[in-house]
């Protein structure tokens, strides 16, 4: 509950700093002229001045800012001069127009469609902004300035980019020629301070008792997937059930962009690498899983599984390396089957489906399906145990699902999450294990 407190406040501070920057007015040709010279004014200030902290640079930007203005922007009314400061202090300290939203902790995503239509998410909905930037070139610099402290490019050569902020956040970046519309960032925010899981049962994303029976599965070391489409929560659930793993086992996490925000002390990182200018170096997630299997893991924890990484970290589950953890896009748990399937094929082996199927069944344990619903919120819709193999195919049982029963007058989606009162196979594992398996969680509705 610390966790949901502390960004409800974080809200309250600054949704007056965003609320101001969605109803600022269209920039002028004079404006960002005038806010380029003075940019330039105080970077040639600040060099002077090598160093300083965050604090300090803020107060001389502002104190050089009223100086500057006070001679050359006698056109502009106060409002305006104070806009003009507050996006210099944007340009220099954060990352341009797009800084009030990325530190509003109520948005979720930010996405610019070139310089002129920015758009955020909010409580589950898209709303576009009124702030721009000046030109393709003003995005750009915002993009290397994104990339280039974790040793990333952008450039004709290289006209796509993956990369994180420092708090995290993932940024997915695509410049001309592939854009047509200029360049295209795409940010997606995640929370300063990591969510727990009673955040998540605040939220709605799961009930109590769901919670507690998942803990009770990472606990007991089963192997589990998290399914579901694009932005439906599925590596902030990561987060939570990954930090159940007990502080005294080696967690090794693999990612393409490192995201995962755990608690652990024994964690290896590992983070996957583009190809270089010359189109050598690349390092792959497969590569990574392969590596990971060499450091003496007691968990592997995958980011996301998207490739021919899929056969890898499926042999991995079937060779001791239990309590494993992973996601993948997919829209139902049997899809997420379907999938895993074709990312083993897609390996290059010639192996017989009935082989691959097994492999899967004999692997995963439980698929946890989130899905975005269409008033914006995120749920579990199912939790499903992956029994094994009859005949050909692979006989998957929900444990819980949620149970849609209508909208409500706010437009909310209102429903309930209910158990099938089916008893999973693997209980016995997990009390085998000293682990606390309680009925109720099991109780069905008739």
């Amino acid at each position: 509950m610390a966790v949901f407190s502390k960004v409800a406040q974080d809200h309250n501070l600054k949704e007056n700093h965003t609320d101001q920057a969605m109803m600022r007015a269209p920039k002028t040709n004079e404006f960002w002229e005038l806010g380029s010279r003075l940019h330039h004014y105080i970077i040639e200030e600040l060099k002077k001045y090598p160093g300083q902290n965050e604090e300090q640079e803020k107060s001389k930007i502002k104190e050089w800012s009223e100086g500057f203005l006070s001679e050359e922007g006698g056109r502009l009314t106060f409002e305006e001069k104070n806009q003009l400061v507050e996006s210099v202090e944007d340009e220099l300290l954060g990352y341009g127009p797009i800084t009030p939203l990325l530190e509003d902790s109520s948005v979720s995503e930010v996405m610019v469609n070139g310089p002129h239509q920015i758009y955020y998410e909010q409580n589950g909905k898209l709303i576009r902004s009124s702030v721009t930037f000046r030109d393709d070139q003003h995005v750009q610099r915002i993009i290397e300035k994104i990339v280039s402290p974790i040793g990333r490019r952008v450039d004709e050569s290289s006209p796509m980019v993956d990369a994180r902020l420092p708090n995290g956040s993932r940024v997915n970046a695509i410049i001309p020629p592939l854009s047509l519309k200029g360049p295209i960032v795409t940010i997606r925010k995640f929370s300063d301070t990591p969510f727990l899981i009673e955040d998540l049962i605040q939220f709605g994303t799961l009930n109590h008792d769901m919670a507690e029976f998942l803990k009770a599965c990472v606990l007991g070391r089963l192997n589990i997937f998290i399914s579901g489409g694009t932005g439906s929560g599925k590596t902030s659930s990561l987060n939570v059930l990954s930090s159940f793993i007990p502080h005294d086992e080696r967690i090794v996490t693999i990612e393409d962009a490192a995201e995962l925000q755990l608690s652990q002390e024994h964690i290896i990182s590992l983070e996957s690498r583009p190809t270089n200018i010359e189109g050598r170096g690349e390092i792959t997630i497969r590569d990574l899983v392969r590596n990971a299997l060499r450091m003496r893991p007691d968990r592997i924890v995958v980011g996301e599984v998207r490739g021919t990484e899929a056969l890898d970290m499926l042999q991995a589950m079937n060779t001791g390396h239990d309590g494993s953890l992973s996601t993948g896009h997919a829209n139902s748990p049997r899809d997420m089957l379907a999938r895993l399937e074709t990312m083993v094929m897609m390996a290059g082996f010639d192996l017989p489906v009935r082989a691959i199927r097994e492999q899967i069944a004999n692997a995963l344990d439980v698929i946890v399906q989130q899905v975005r619903l269409k008033d914006g919120s995120r749920r579990i819709t199912h939790i499903t145990e992956v029994q094994g193999m009859e005949g050909e195919t692979i006989v998957l049982q929900d444990l819980f699902h949620f149970k849609e029963t209508g909208w409500s007058h706010d437009g909310k989606v209102v429903g309930r999450f209910v158990s099938t009162g089916i008893r999973p196979a693997f209980i016995e594992q997990l009390e085998g294990n000293g682990i606390a398996v309680s009925p109720t969680w099991f109780k069905g509705e008739w």
